[in-house]
């Protein structure tokens, strides 16, 4: 058996690393005040063009140059030109590197010294964590305790220090600061901090340059949000050179935190709720974000859970792309009829990230067949003796109507013990499918 092996099934306290102490390290790091300078909601930093321009200048070499490609079929689908800018082929699988690579460049030559610290349960601890091996910056990345192995792995081959602390990220976010505090780290907040912003913004340069090279002008670009760092650099840097581009932000329905911030014009904290789009579950927008995007934003709405279900399935389907949730929102908007003002118009949906897990994909490709009619359960009473299941479940147009996987079929007996139930899910291809199906009973 292999050290690799034998590092990733350790338990959490031998992830991290910690030891048990005699002093009550916690306690003395709960009293120190949570103070993030670059992050002042009372004092919020606007990110101008000349930031997301430096930017640029600087992570050119450091960051994959992302395609925009049109979408014949969607396309036509939706009656659009649809186009889609894939960060998700990014390195580490999301946009976050651009901001990662930024703020870690920046940093002062003590700050690269002595190390960042950050927290996150994903694409930002795995961005933060690429890049600072890269730029040879120490990184440690404080992740709830429910983080992915395959992501804490990925953190730790990168070279970064996993810490696994808090049972939910603003846990983890508070002691982050609080050990950053203390160890003299400078904290890198994920989607708030004025360089990360500056970072975020170039993918609406890129858009641009990629797609006007060869039509005409966008008119509108879809945006994931979540604490809001992207958006609010998208639309600065596409509204100081194409101002009449229409800026939609696009979130889960689960946690509208930019739409109830925009309502009032301030950071409101929203109550979260579980969604396929985990990466958007940002309860309260940034400061800096909101600051920078008031007034540039055109529109915000939300999507529901199976319109970002039935997102995933169609991108995986027709633009062979896996996509993570929160960055398939943009086309749930599309698919769930809330932009038909678009129909006709150039528009980007920009897809984030591709760090889906492979329990939840499954699961959500699942879904997102019954959403769109193709999947139907059934239970069928059979004989517990051998064959007696034989025949049981006759389809009318077989292979019209495959069974999903031998996974898609549970048993559970009956009470007289003679029989069992038989729970299905079967595939078809055409709504009309469902009226040819039919299934017969049998107790022997």
């Amino acid at each position: 058996m292999n050290n690799e092996f034998l590092e990733m099934v350790k338990p959490p306290e031998e992830v991290h690393g910690e030891k048990p102490s005699d002093s009550n390290s916690d306690d003395i790091l709960s009293e120190l005040p949570l103070v993030d300078p670059d992050c002042d909601p009372e004092h919020p930093r606007k990110v101008n063009f000349s930031d997301i321009s430096s930017a640029a200048f600087n992570i050119k070499t450091g960051i994959q140059r992302t395609p925009c490609n049109r979408s014949s079929q969607l396309s036509q689908m939706f009656n659009m030109d649809l186009y889609f800018k894939k960060e998700y082929l990014q390195v580490t699988g999301s946009f976050k590197e651009r901001g990662a690579r930024y703020a870690l460049s920046k940093l002062t030559k003590d700050e690269k010294q002595k190390g960042v610290i950050a927290a996150s349960a994903g694409n930002h601890a795995l961005a933060l964590s690429y890049h600072g091996l890269l730029l040879n910056v120490p990184v440690t990345v404080v992740m709830p305790v429910f983080a992915p192995l395959m992501k804490i792995t990925m953190c730790r081959s990168y070279g970064a220090t996993v810490v696994l602390k808090g049972d939910n990220i603003q846990k983890a976010k508070e002691y982050a600061m609080r050990h950053g505090i203390e160890k003299g780290l400078k904290y890198v907040n994920g989607y708030d901090a004025p360089d990360i912003l500056a970072g975020q913004g170039t993918i609406g340069l890129e858009i641009l340059e990629q797609v006007t090279c060869c039509v005409p002008d966008v008119d509108a670009i879809l945006v994931p949000v979540g604490g809001g760092g992207l958006i609010a650099g998208v639309a600065v840097a596409v509204k100081t050179l194409k101002p009449e581009v229409q800026i939609i932000g696009v979130e889960a329905e689960t946690c509208p935190s930019l739409t109830e911030a925009l309502k009032e014009k301030k950071p409101i904290p929203t109550k979260v709720k579980s969604s396929l789009a985990d990466g958007l579950a940002v309860p309260t927008v940034g400061g800096n974000a909101l600051a920078t995007a008031l007034g540039l934003i055109d529109k915000t709405l939300t999507v529901c859970e199976e319109c970002i279900a039935l997102s995933i399935l169609r991108l995986i389907e027709l633009e062979k792309a896996v996509v993570e949730g929160g960055g398939a929102v943009g086309l749930a908007a599309i698919i769930s009829g809330k932009l038909l003002e678009l129909q006709g118009k150039r528009v980007v949906s920009i897809l984030t990230g591709g760090n889906i897990d492979t329990t939840v994909l499954g699961r959500t490709i699942e879904r997102g067949l019954a959403v769109d009619g193709r999947l139907i359960k059934l239970e069928v009473v059979v004989s517990d003796r051998p064959g007696g299941n034989a025949g049981s479940v006759p389809f009318k147009n077989r292979k019209a109507s495959p069974f999903l996987s031998p996974s898609s079929c549970q048993t559970r007996p009956m009470d007289n013990c003679s029989t069992i139930v038989i729970k299905i899910a079967a595939c078809k291809e055409i709504p009309s499918h469902k009226n040819s199906l039919s299934v017969t009973s049998a107790k022997r």
